[in-house]
């Protein structure tokens, strides 16, 4: 990685390529090798760090095309295409997903795929497979197991470590069993159980730096309290619905209406209508940047009729001003269909 650019050290050389927009990395390391060796290196994300120019990208993977995710610029309104994930499970689904140190990871989950000639499904459950994408090197790693195989279960980065919690094992059994992740050593170590389980899916997300494990149907919390290591339950008299952060404000989508849902008290703000997503199902809703977001999906009386119609649209919300309005957002080019995975990448 020498002489980047003549007369500049490398070291200023890496900062000044550190600024260029990531959607434009493909092109830049067709100009030489000493440039594709430069954006191809670990030094690249810290130098973007330490200049200020981390981007966030939007990460989307759906029922349509297999296991194939794409990455969404907002500033640019430009959608890129990663490699396929290399999993031999086919069409993996209720897998976790979660960024961290500028990575994406796609952790457990199970086959959606149907036999065609039979309806049977393609009989892997849950998995304890772990993998990472590394947009720098444009590759995926088979990363260390999870000490249990699991899928629809709760997925979420505290502190730089990712924590998973609950779902379902083989042979569909509800499990309270908790683990917690460490990047930088790929390790996986167990934590203390959640407190009860719950025939039904259940999600994360990280309010106020704790945990909170949501299942499906259930108005009670289990929050991780960090600086005790311990697991409480709560009831906040959150509304069901799909859950979204902006800003670290949590937003709800329930009876066709956005609110902004206080933490810990049962108060709530109608932000704005969503009457046009009630017939849109198997969406994903997510917060990037000041915006709220709402991906894909399928539209139809029924998730099995043969009319389904598979969307790639995305609609966005800005949620910080006084009258919030949708607009539509430059929709998905090879994704469509019901949303597998979605979380926000930091590059």
């Amino acid at each position: 990685m020498s002489g980047l650019i003549e007369g500049l050290p490398d070291a200023v050389a890496l900062q000044c390529l550190a600024r260029v927009p990531f959607y434009l990395h493909p092109n830049l390391k067709l100009v030489c090798r000493s440039w594709r060796a430069a954006l191809s290196s670990p030094e690249l994300f810290k130098a973007r760090h330490e200049v200020g120019t981390s981007e966030e990208l939007l990460c989307v993977c759906a029922f349509e095309p297999e296991n194939l995710w794409q990455l969404y610029d907002p500033l640019r309104e430009l959608w890129m295409t990663i490699p396929v994930l290399p999993s031999q499970i086919r069409h993996l689904a209720y897998f976790g997903v979660v960024s961290v140190g500028g990575k994406l990871f796609v952790l457990g989950g199970g086959s959606d795929a149907v036999d065609l000639l039979t309806g049977d499904q393609d009989g892997i459950f849950a998995t304890d497979e772990v993998w990472s994408y590394d947009p720098i090197l444009c590759q995926w790693a088979r990363r260390a197991s999870m000490l249990v195989p699991r899928a629809m279960f709760a997925c979420c980065v505290l502190e730089g470590k990712i924590i998973v919690a609950g779902g379902f094992t083989n042979f569909r059994k509800s499990i309270s069993k908790a683990e917690i992740y460490d990047p930088e050593k790929d390790t996986w170590v167990p934590m203390l159980d959640l407190h009860h389980t719950h025939n039904s899916a259940c999600s994360g997300v990280v309010i106020g730096g704790k945990v909170h494990v949501l299942h499906k149907g259930l108005s009670t919390v289990q929050v991780f309290e960090n600086a005790e290591h311990r697991w409480v339950v709560e009831d906040y008299g959150w509304l069901q619905g799909p859950m979204a952060l902006v800003r670290g404000e949590l937003y709800v989508l329930s009876h066709g209406v956005i609110f902004k849902q206080d933490k810990e008290q049962r108060l709530r703000k109608v932000v704005a209508s969503a009457m046009d997503f009630q017939s849109r199902i198997g969406f994903a809703m997510i917060g990037l940047r000041d915006e709220l977001y709402v991906v894909g999906g399928v539209i139809g009386p029924g998730r099995w009729n043969v009319d389904i119609k598979p969307l790639s649209d995305v609609d966005a919300l800005m949620v910080g001003t006084e009258r919030a309005t949708w607009r539509r957002v430059t929709p998905m080019t090879q994704c469509h269909g019901t949303i597998l995975g979605c979380t926000v990448l930091r590059i």
